[in-house]
Parts: C-alpha cells; structure tokens; sequence
C-alpha cells in the first residue's frame, strides 16, 4: 500500500492504485476510483423485517470489498441472533476475488451470494446471476441504479458515488454554470479575478476517464453507442454531444492551469484554500477536504452542463447477486437475507454507519452524509442521474490510450477541441483493432 497525503480514503487509494496501473475493481480496467461516503448518519427505522422468520437454510457469502469484510461478518451474526438463520462468509481476497469467483463457480462450489462490477464483468457471469426482478426489495433500488441484463434486475448496488463539478459557493452559483457559454464566461470571470475556476489533475480518470462519460451518458444508448464505436460505425468528432464537449474542453484549457502540472493532492489543496474555485471530482474527494477543517466556504456538487444536462454521474462500483446455480432452498435462504440487510433496521444501519455507503435504497435514510456525498444521494433518490457509461469502454482505454491523448491536448497550446477529437477517434480505433 502506498501512502496517499491528507487522509484519502482506503476505497479511494486502492481504485487510484488500480487506475494508474491500468485495471479496476471489475476487470474491464475502467472502474472509477472509488472512496467511501460520509460516517456518522442515522438510517430510517421504517420498513423493518419481520419479526418471525421461517427457518432457511445455511447460505455462503463471497465478496470483493475487504474494508467491509469484519463489519459483514459482525452482521451476519447478528442476523443469526434474529433469525436463527446461519450464514458464512468466506474470507474477502481482495485484488484475487476474480480469478478465486471464477473457480468457484465454474467447479460448482461457488458460494450462494457473491459480489459483481457493473459491466463487464457483470457480463462475462450472466449465466450465473439469478433474476431477481420479482423479489420484495427491488422495488426500493433507487431510479436507475439496478443491476440489470436482458431486462431483468440481477443485481442490488452495494451503494453509489458521483461525480460532477465540486464548487466552492462564495465563487460560483449553480444558476450561472447551466451551458457551454455560462461555463465559459463564469471561467473567465474568474480568471479576470485571479481564480482557477476549474482543476483537472493529471491521474487518468481525474483528467479524462470521468469528464469524457458525460458525452458518452448523453446519447440514447450508451451501450449500443459504444459498440458502435469499436466496430469504427461512429466517430465522436462527428457526434454532436462531442462537438460540444470539445469546445468545453478549449474553454478549460484557455481559462484555467494545466492538469499535466496538477496532482489531486494539490488539486484538492488549492481548492480547499480558496485558490481554485472548482473541481471535477467525486464524492470521495471529502474525504481530503474534511481534513483541513473550516474551509471558510460551503461547498457542493452540481452536473456538468454538457448540452444543458442536470443530472450527476452516478454509479456503481459493486452489487451484491444470487447464484442461480444454487439448488431452490439456498436461492430462498439467500433471497432472504438480503431482504434483511436491505431492510431490517440493523442492514441499514450497517450498510450506512458500517460499511459507510451512500444508500442506493430508496427506504434508507443517511441524515448525516458529508455535503458531497448528500448531493449525491439527492439526485439517486430523485432519479436526476445518468449512468458510468465508462464501465463498457474497451479494457484498459482510459489509461493506455485516452490519458496519453488527452495529455497531449493539454501539452501542445496550438492543439483544438476539435483535432483532440479526431486524437481520440484515432486511439479508439487502434486500441479496439
């Protein structure tokens, strides 16, 4: 493990580390970093469990995220103090997970409740995830967040993180930050005033890999769309939600610093202070600003106005499935806890103040979220989200090809919007031979 200034968060470090070297927490290598949400919240007590269960059979549980691993244990034992039903869960192997999953399932002696990304990876184990479109708990999945293949729920999200234009609010207003030109001219204000009005940092996903999902999230189908370009059917310099992303990529590059010259320690540092007035970041990124005490200022998160878009970007980075491979009685005993941990007052409980997630559960409550991380649950609640469409890029583009790419727009000054397109079109269509 590396040592990460100014109290970044464990989930936040590993999926940093993962990104630099290529590969996240699904193996398609595009998860975003991923960090936990603010501590201390207070679950609603409604919709509690019932009081007498039936007796179900013992259940296997296997999962990726190690930071949750003691605190699931602690619960699962407090679900068989409730109910009397067993459950084991196996030891969290943390980078391993994949490969040691994969063996379990394909020799048949997969555990009856496990972990998957969205995405690829979610793809590659369809045959094994059992549907769960008629089970009582899907109904509270926020709008949009469900884990869904062939049109049926696979998947419940562990939690949601997001990510957006993190702002300081004595320097900007949400009301003069809508489209391209209100952008434009409030960077330019800014500039005029001696502010950095947006920071980039030079980590792929903080440079590119997330301020590029919003072009992706825009059109009618993210999937298909990107499909479409790896086959070379499409290019992003002749799409229009491109066009306008690369003019908003010029006004970054004329009115604020150079990424090549930010790291997201000082990137947060010079926000925290006052000097940048705002970031492209994610909820996780409180976690570094919470470190420096009173900042003097409120701060929150609000959509990148991409062609007028209001939504944040809002995903998953893991979701708890059944294995449908399971005989009918585990499938059962399975589908029960979860309906306890998704609604009983100790689940909630520990899904926010435990394993310290921002609640993807329309009937969980989490009144004590940091700023950030309750803008996020805000809009998951409301449905004002678009999706990680980055969780379907080729794997390890963002990284090897997008980054250096982008690199390159911001190192040579006579470079366009538009020839940084035609840059990018030109890597996809090499990275996807």
């Amino acid at each position: 493990m590396i040592k990460v200034k100014k109290g970044i968060g464990l989930l936040t470090v590993t999926a940093l580390i993962a990104a630099m070297v290529g590969c996240g927490s699904s193996n398609d290598g595009n998860s975003s970093p991923s960090a936990s949400s603010g501590s201390g919240s207070s679950p609603s007590a409604s919709n509690s469990s019932p009081a007498a269960p039936e007796k179900q059979k013992k259940i296997t549980i296997f999962q990726s995220k190690v930071e949750i691993a003691e605190s699931l244990e602690a619960l699962t034992k407090k679900y068989t103090e409730e109910t009397g039903n067993e459950v084991e869960v196996w030891g969290s192997a943390g980078d391993a997970y994949g490969t040691q999953l994969q063996a379990k399932l394909t020799a048949n002696q997969g555990p009856n409740i496990f972990s998957v990304g969205t995405g690829s990876e979610a793809e590659k184990l369809k045959s094994y995830l059992y549907d769960l479109s008629n089970e009582p708990y899907v109904s509270n999945i926020a709008p949009n967040v469900a884990l869904k293949l062939d049109g049926k729920v696979v998947g419940v999200p562990y939690g949601v993180e997001g990510f957006g234009l993190v702002y300081n609010k004595k320097l900007v207003d949400p009301k003069n930050v809508t489209d391209l030109a209100s952008f434009t001219a409030t960077l330019e204000k800014l500039k005029a005033d001696g502010k950095n009005g947006l920071s980039l940092s030079q980590e792929a996903y903080f440079l590119i890999g997330h301020i590029i999902n919003m072009p992706f999230a825009l059109q009618p189908d993210p999937k298909v769309f990107i499909e479409k370009l790896n086959k070379g059917e499409v290019k992003l310099a002749d799409t229009k939600e491109f066009q306008e992303f690369a003019k908003f990529m010029d006004a970054i590059k004329a009115n604020s610093g150079n990424p090549m010259e930010v790291k997201y320690d000082s990137q947060m540092g010079d926000f925290a202070t006052g000097k940048t007035a705002m970031v492209h970041q994610g909820n996780w990124s409180y976690g570094m600003l919470k470190d420096y005490g009173d900042l003097g200022f409120d701060v929150g998160m609000m959509p990148f106005p991409l062609a007028g878009n209001t939504k944040l970007s809002i995903g998953v980075a893991s979701n708890w499935v059944i294995n449908g491979k399971s005989d009918a009685d585990e499938i059962k005993a399975s589908s029960a806890f979860l309906n306890w941990l998704l609604t009983s007052d100790a689940g909630k409980n520990a899904i926010v103040n435990e394993f310290k997630f921002i609640p993807a559960m329309t009937n969980i409550e989490a009144d004590s979220l940091d700023p950030l991380s309750k803008d996020v649950f805000e809009a998951t609640k409301s449905g004002q989200t678009v999706s990680w469409a980055f969780n379907d890029f080729p794997p390890g583009i963002i990284v090897n090809d997008l980054a250096p790419a982008t690199q390159e727009f911001f190192l040579k000054k006579d470079m366009t919007g538009q020839q940084f397109l035609q840059k990018l079109d030109a890597v996809w269509a090499k990275a996807t031979k």
